[in-house]
């Protein structure tokens, strides 16, 4: 598909420098242009491309003003770094503006469904199923009975809704994830095996909620897994039975979060943090990567290590950890002197 620079400057309402009827069809880094591509320039660090890009259109700030002879066809803009990504999400709205039922894929005669449906080959809707506006259903997905899907919902190939499942507005569900699982749970038994707990809850992601790659929210033993709005989950990570992570917390790959737990507001969770079971997790909490919480967290913490505690304390300690061969030898040192005074007087 391509645009001409006249209608991306009516997008971003820029203005065009150079030739409005310049066509281009395909994004690059500004450094990596090619004849045909669009780009643009923020950072002051990449200037000097811009006078060698052979992109055929690049977005820039409005105070930009060239000072040497450049080939590029110019789209000024306020800001130049939030029009490029307003582009990027246009782009990728029209990329995503599939609709229709292929086939084959099976589609239970007592779901509902809005305009534009999307339903991809070799997936399966179940039962009673509820689809808002706008679903977009990639290949070999599956939703079981009872879900419901609000509007404007993506849900990329592979992805696995279980039964119950109730997922709000503006939320995207990458390839491979699985929601509504069943929770870990399992009671002993006096020889040693385990008898299996039923999972009989279900799992609610609120609306502008986007789920990573791989990532596995469990539904709850009873009542509800909850995925407040705004959450943001990166690839790979394991929320178990029962949790309920507040509004626009963000946490990276690989964290896993053991049951029951409750995380605050406007949390940042990095990468490989482990999160124990039954625990409260303040609001605005910033946990760095590969820390273990296994206590209540107050609002407004941040923690690192593990056991996690204090990050300014971590960091103090951190570096008298990597000074500790030298510190234990200046204190032998400091023993041989010792022992040599006292040696000195006994004689």
């Amino acid at each position: 598909m391509k645009f001409t620079a006249e209608q991306i400057a009516g997008i971003l309402e820029g203005e065009v420098v150079g030739n409005p009827m310049a066509e281009v069809f395909r994004l690059s880094k500004i450094e990596e242009g090619a004849e045909g591509s669009l780009t643009f320039l923020s950072n002051p660090k990449y200037l000097n491309y811009i006078y060698t890009t052979k992109a055929t259109v690049t977005i820039v700030n409005d105070t930009f003003v060239p000072e040497s002879q450049i080939t590029t066809t110019l789209i000024k803009v306020q800001d130049a770094y939030a029009s490029f990504s307003k582009l990027l999400e246009f782009y990728n709205q029209v990329k995503l503006n599939k609709t229709g039922i292929e086939q084959p894929s099976f589609l239970s005669q007592s779901v509902k469904y809005g305009d534009n449906l999307y339903l991809g080959s070799f997936s399966y809707v179940g039962q009673n199923v509820v689809l808002g506006e706008n679903v977009k259903i990639y290949p070999n997905c599956f939703l079981g009975d009872n879900v419901v899907v609000g509007d404007n919902v993506i849900l990329f190939a592979g992805a696995k809704i279980y039964s119950e499942t109730v997922i709000g507005n503006n939320c995207t569900i990458h390839s491979g994830a699985i929601i509504g699982a069943d929770g870990f749970g399992f009671a002993p038994n006096p020889d040693g095996t385990y008898t299996k707990i039923p999972q009989i809850g279900n799992v609610i992601i609120e609306d502008n909620v986007d789920i990573g790659s791989c990532t596995t929210v469990d539904r709850a033993t009873m009542g509800s897994t909850i995925i407040r709005k705004g959450v943001k989950l990166d690839n790979q990570i394991q929320i178990a039975h029962n949790v309920e992570i507040g509004e626009n917390t963000v946490i990276a790959a690989q964290t896993g979060v053991a049951g029951s737990t409750k995380i605050g507001k406007n949390c940042m969770i990095g990468g490989q943090v482990g999160i124990s079971g039954h625990l409260t997790i303040g609001n605005n909490v910033r946990i760095q990567a590969q820390s273990g919480v296994g206590r209540n967290i107050k609002d407004d913490e941040v923690l690192q290590g593990s056991p996690a505690f204090g990050y300014n304390d971590f960091s103090k300690s951190y570096v008298h950890f990597k000074n500790l061969p030298k510190i234990v030898a200046e204190i032998e040192e400091l023993k041989k002197q010792i022992l040599n005074q006292k040696n000195g007087k006994n004689g």
